[in-house]
């Protein structure tokens, strides 16, 4: 009987057998980032076994792929803060939604593969982070918004301003906080913003 099994064979099976994809770039080039590497675009075709022309057109350009990584990070840090959220019962509106916030951007100050980004890359990586071009400043607006719009729904809060707005706001003062030390020298503190998160959604600090 042969020991070899589906697995075994498609483990033995040479690189040009493989079929990179999108999703097998975008994955990659996530490793390459989380180990502290640059994205170089050329490398990671030619590691692929693609062209440079393929590449491109599955991922867009440099900066929507790295918007791209920067979201997954961003998205697995923000449904972690809503399941602990979520299972703490004593959490209600202006709590729940604090907590995820101050969450959130700890997690963000904690995140070393970013700041050794950062670091490495400075310009780049702020525009990456506080502009649009890579797409990642609207989602968090929008997925912000989103979660506001429900707990305003259901009448836990009350701000002063649309949730669209006020995502747009709290997300500004998040970056503040998160990337302080490399825009003005300032050591990281979620507190503070974690105050004014309040002032903003419920119009007070009680």
């Amino acid at each position: 009987m042969s020991n070899q099994t589906p697995l075994s064979m498609a483990l033995s099976q040479r690189k040009s057998d493989e079929r990179a994809t999108p999703l097998s770039a975008f994955r990659m080039a996530r490793r390459w980032w989380l180990e502290g590497r640059r994205l170089n675009l050329s490398l990671l075709a030619e590691e692929l076994d693609v062209g440079r022309a393929t590449l491109m057109r599955w991922v867009g350009n440099k900066d929507l792929l790295m918007g791209e990584i920067l979201w997954s990070l961003y998205r697995n840090i923000y449904d972690e803060a809503i399941a602990r959220a979520e299972a703490d019962p004593k959490l209600d509106g202006i709590d729940f939604l604090t907590q995820i916030y101050t969450d959130i951007n700890v997690a963000l100050i904690n995140a070393q593969p970013l700041h050794d980004f950062l670091r490495n890359e400075p310009q780049w990586g702020l525009q990456l982070l506080t502009s649009n071009v890579s797409g990642l400043q609207q989602r968090l607006v929008d997925t912000w918004a989103r979660l506001f719009d429900k707990e305003l729904r259901a009448g836990r809060i009350n701000p002063e301003m649309d949730a669209d707005t006020l995502a747009y706001f709290i997300i500004r003062i998040g970056e503040g906080t998160i990337y302080c030390d490399l825009i003005c020298g300032r050591t990281p503190d979620p507190q503070p913003a974690s105050h004014a998160f309040r002032l903003l959604v419920n119009g007070h600090c009680s």
